[in-house]
């Protein structure tokens, strides 16, 4: 897996357009995309995973 697949919290935020706070209430919820916990505690979410969550939460216009 490319480093380029693995977006930082910062860079999901700022895709969705949400801030960090909305972003980690939604984790705390169960809400956000699934997160990879590296050993120094930081977040990376995969792209594809981040795509899936974004098509499972898309609705119908």
């Amino acid at each position: 897996m490319s480093r380029a697949e693995r977006l930082t919290v910062a860079e999901v935020c700022a895709e969705l357009g949400v801030s960090r706070s909305t972003f980690y209430e939604w984790r705390a919820k169960g809400r956000a995309p699934r997160c990879i916990k590296l050993p120094n505690g930081d977040l990376r979410i995969r792209r594809s995973e981040l795509d899936r969550w974004l098509d499972a939460h898309e609705e119908a216009a």
